[in-house]
């Protein structure tokens, strides 16, 4: 598997950032950019649920597969770097792909797991997040990651993802999208069809204002198209 560099380390990304891009992206201009944050019970929950994976013994070994916590991720061709909460590693057989991992014998395929406090959402940030953790590990260990999981402390259950062709798109998508909200450092409006009232940030991000500021431009922007208009038919 060949990948290009795109971006270099003083351009890299928080990986984690995708899934607030995803769900919002004057969300993630908000924190990422303006560097504003504001906890709610949701994000400490959150937060807590996180700490406590990432507290646990850094690798360990059940039967066929091996645990790894708080991997570091990063992706060049995508320009994002982060954390993974954990990497299991599955015994492959001898016609399956695989690794060589240090101090163990065989061959081992990885699959990233993401820790998610609440329960599966109507959207697709968390599988973003989860397939560009794993697009990171297919640049840094060389082989294809089909699938990983999402772990969602509300229902404590575990849900399969597959990366295909869309769900890799969107991520590249977002990915970029990042970078060039980045590189222009200007907070979009606040989008219509998100659920602000869920979100920490609401009163900072201050939404209704960005939505009636839109509104206000649209009328004058059709005020001064039909006074053009109106004059075009006078001289004519």
């Amino acid at each position: 598997m060949a990948y290009s560099m795109a971006y270099d380390e003083d351009s890299l990304l928080p990986l984690s950032g995708i899934q607030h891009f995803a769900f919002c992206p004057r969300q993630w201009a908000l924190i990422h950019i303006e560097r504003q944050w504001s906890e709610n019970l949701r994000t400490v929950q959150g937060r807590h649920l996180h700490e406590r994976v990432h507290s646990s013994i850094a690798t360990e070994a059940r039967g066929e597969v091996v645990i790894a916590r708080s991997l570091p991720l990063v992706s060049y061709r995508l320009g994002l770097y982060g954390v993974a909460d954990v990497v299991e590693f599955q015994l492959a057989s001898s016609s399956e792909p695989g690794i060589v991992l240090p101090g163990r014998e065989g061959r081992w395929y990885p699959r990233p797991v993401e820790y998610k406090r609440g329960r599966a959402k109507p959207d697709d940030r968390d599988e973003v997040q989860l397939c560009a953790q794993a697009m990171c590990l297919e640049e840094m260990l060389k082989i294809q990651v089909a699938a990983g999981n999402l772990f969602y402390g509300k229902t404590q259950h575990r849900v399969s993802v597959l990366f295909g062709p869309a769900l890799r798109k969107r991520v590249e998508s977002l990915a970029r999208q990042m970078h060039e909200t980045f590189e222009k450092g200007v907070t979009p409006p606040a989008p219509t069809d998100v659920e602000c009232k869920l979100c920490s940030l609401m009163d900072i991000c201050i939404p209704d204002i960005t939505r009636k500021k839109r509104s206000i431009e649209k009328y004058i922007r059709a005020c001064l198209s039909a006074s053009v208009e109106n004059s075009g038919r006078r001289q004519g």
